[in-house]
């Protein structure tokens, strides 16, 4: 393999096309600005590199990163990428992956608004989002565990998505997400899975007002529920929660058991509606 090794690149497409190369602390920096250092290249090693420059991976396919720091100035770094893995690196440019397929993520710091957007088939783990807006939007197809992350409107239209041992502090989190599984797992955060479909929570820690809002076919296991109002509105549930529930408004079917419930609301034009059976401790009552 060719190699470019403790070289510093600011020309425009400094290496275009290559193949079957290795890049090893090199610097894609400097007063030339050039935009997409390595644009339609395959099969390389990038490692210990600095990267200061605009949109560095494009149309890349079979791609080892590693050891990188891809500074805010390294804006959508990585598009349209097949076969990529990212590891202990320095994610810092807004619009860091898009449209990429087959990408593992490892052992890497984020801090990146809209970050992963339109992806598929992805392996997350080990990964701290400092800060982020958007992240994993219309994602498809993705194993993620050890994540912490914190932020705003995460996984949004995501799909197919398996969580495990996270930390999730971020609202409006998975809104119109289809067959999304999160296990063991705190979430902190407003809102949360509102219009989801088929989304299911193992031991889970939720925290914040006013979540499960219109879902369908939304599962709760063993999970402890804190400063949540307004809880399961024109949802289909079936939740079993260790804990108190502050409120409950307007749930449309299916079944609640829970310590406690501080508040039940029904608004007139709903009870008509609802086939929800609700329980806490000994006591178990149908909503009608």
């Amino acid at each position: 393999m060719e190699e470019y090794k403790n070289k510093t690149y600011d020309e425009e497409r400094a290496l275009y096309a290559v193949k079957n190369v290795v890049v090893e602390n090199c610097r894609f920096d400097g007063p030339a600005d050039g935009e997409s250092a390595l644009k339609e290249s395959s099969d390389i090693t990038v490692r210990g590199c600095y990267m200061n420059l605009r949109y560095p991976f494009w149309h890349v396919t079979n791609a080892h990163i590693s050891n990188c720091e891809l500074t805010p100035n390294c804006r959508a770094a990585l598009w349209y990428d097949k076969n990529v893995v990212i590891e202990n690196c320095k994610m810092n440019g807004i619009k860091a992956l898009r449209e990429c397929s087959d990408v593992v993520l490892k052992s890497s710091t984020v801090s990146s608004p809209e970050f992963i957007w339109k992806c598929r088939d992805l392996v997350i783990e080990d990964v701290n989002i400092l800060e982020s807006e958007y992240p994993f939007f219309e994602v498809e197809n993705a194993k993620i565990t050890k994540l912490k992350i914190k932020g705003k409107y995460s996984f949004q239209y995501c799909s197919n998505i398996e969580i495990t041992d996270s930390e999730l502090n971020t609202k409006d989190a998975f809104w119109h997400t289809k067959n999304v599984t999160v296990r063991d797992t705190v979430i902190n955060g407003e809102y949360l899975g509102w219009y989801s479909e088929n989304l299911t929570l193992i031991n889970c820690r939720i925290v914040g007002t006013q979540p499960f809002c219109y879902c369908k076919n939304l599962t709760l296991k063993n999970c402890v529920m804190e400063k949540c109002d307004l809880s399961f509105e024109r949802s289909t549930v079936n939740a079993e929660v260790l804990s108190s529930i502050d409120s409950i408004k307007n749930p449309l079917g299916g079944k609640i058991v829970a310590e406690s419930v501080g508040e039940l609301i029904m608004d007139k034009d709903v009870i008509g509606d609802t086939k929800t059976t609700l329980h806490c401790k000994t006591q178990s009552f149908s909503i009608k």
